[in-house]
């Protein structure tokens, strides 16, 4: 299977609709971001499938998802992963992490979890890295903290400004860089 019909099937198989404020639950087919409160939104169904094909996440992989939020789009990267994997959300907001979490732990993955992020920290620093990571929230510029946790032969997609970025650290450890169209996202607060 490829990387187009991986996506495809996490899309159908994981219902943003488990992910979503009652409020936003008459909006969840659309394909447009939804609010879940604490000026954060679950992303546009479109968008995340254009991220998960640029991170091109395989079976068994280690991912970082930053800015998890209501937990979709790490359920998304745990489907993928499958549970020889390993996916950890991180959330800025607390309330909005253990939240995640809950809707997380109703989807039957264990080998996936959402926590709140360390005061200070982006991301989530972890020994050789992450081969994967996924932010979902805008940076202003490239943020060096994260792409210190990517591993030699790993990739991170992430807005920067309003350009959709992918980062492929090649097996000298150095960073290369693709743009992929123009998107809209909530910033990444950078501590």
């Amino acid at each position: 299977m490829d990387c187009d019909d991986d996506v495809e099937a996490a899309l159908r198989t994981v219902d943003r609709r488990g992910f979503l404020p009652r409020a936003a639950l008459a909006s969840a087919g659309q394909d447009r971001p939804l609010a879940i409160g604490h000026g954060q939104t679950c992303s546009q169904p479109s968008t995340v499938a254009a991220m998960l094909r640029l991170l091109d996440v395989h079976p068994g992989a280690r991912v970082l998802d930053v800015g998890a939020g209501s937990g979709w789009t790490t359920a998304l990267l745990a489907h993928l992963v499958g549970p020889d994997g390993r996916v950890l959300g991180v959330e800025r907001r607390a309330d909005l992490a253990a939240w995640g979490a809950t809707n997380l732990a109703r989807h039957g993955m264990p080998w996936a979890s959402e926590v709140a992020a360390l005061p200070g920290v982006l991301g989530w620093p972890r020994d050789g890295g992450w081969e994967r990571i996924l932010v979902s929230a805008a940076a202003r510029r490239l943020p060096a903290p994260l792409v210190a946790q990517i591993a030699p032969g790993g990739r991170m997609v992430i807005p920067v400004g309003h350009t959709m970025t992918c980062v492929r650290v090649g097996p000298d450890g150095f960073p290369h860089l693709s743009e992929h169209g123009t998107y809209a996202f909530v910033p990444l607060i950078e501590e």
